[in-house]
């Protein structure tokens, strides 16, 4: 009987990686773990998704929290999902500005490639069309910056801006995040990406 590999996966970035909003409190990190498990993959998932957080605090804290749970001598492995509260107005203009968003994920990805293999999914919409435009932008601009450094990236807002689904249950919540359905949809798209299924060949 042959053993499963064991891979492990940090899932890094903000409140849409946590899962807020989720009674079921998986989001679509966890069930994309969840459903890797049951096709008999031996995944260790740490969730890394801090709430409000920014690229420039994410990269403070990525490797240093990265590389304690993903020691050299494992298979291990990193998912990037962040940028939303990049484009967040606060006092006048957005958290972060896109030129130091663009410097802060270029950092992030080139030093976290030197350790592990990494995906990126891009931003995600939310309801608020002003703020939409900005994300929609950003994720330009990640997606230009994953194909530099040769990086998978997935860019669902096109997708998910056009769900009645993601759309629904954000305006029904809090403006911002789905719940359970909406995950469920998001982890459809991610565990079907060619990228996420490659990890597994």
């Amino acid at each position: 009987m042959t053993t499963a590999k064991e891979i492990r996966i940090c899932f890094v970035g903000e409140s849409f990686v946590n899962g807020v909003g989720d009674p079921e409190c998986l989001g679509w990190a966890g069930r994309i773990c969840v459903n890797a498990n049951k096709k008999g993959h031996e995944i260790t998932y740490y969730n890394l998704g801090v709430r409000r957080e920014t690229s420039t605090e994410l990269k403070q804290r990525c490797l240093p929290e990265v590389s304690y749970r993903l020691p050299q001598q494992y298979d291990g492995r990193v998912v990037f999902c962040f940028g939303v509260n990049d484009t967040t107005i606060e006092n006048g203009k957005t958290r972060v500005a896109i030129k130091d968003s663009i410097a802060n994920t270029r950092e992030i990805l080139i030093e976290t490639k030197k350790l592990y293999p990494i995906l990126m999914l891009g931003p995600l919409p939310i309801e608020d069309k002003a703020q939409n435009q900005r994300i929609a932008n950003l994720s330009q601009k990640f997606q230009q910056i994953c194909y530099e450094l040769d990086i998978p990236y997935l860019d669902t807002f096109p997708t998910l801006i056009n769900s009645d689904t993601w759309i629904d249950e954000i305006k029904n919540y809090d403006g911002a995040h789905p719940r359970a359905t909406g995950y469920t949809e998001l982890a459809k798209i991610v565990q079907n990406w060619e990228a996420w299924l490659n990890w597994f060949e």
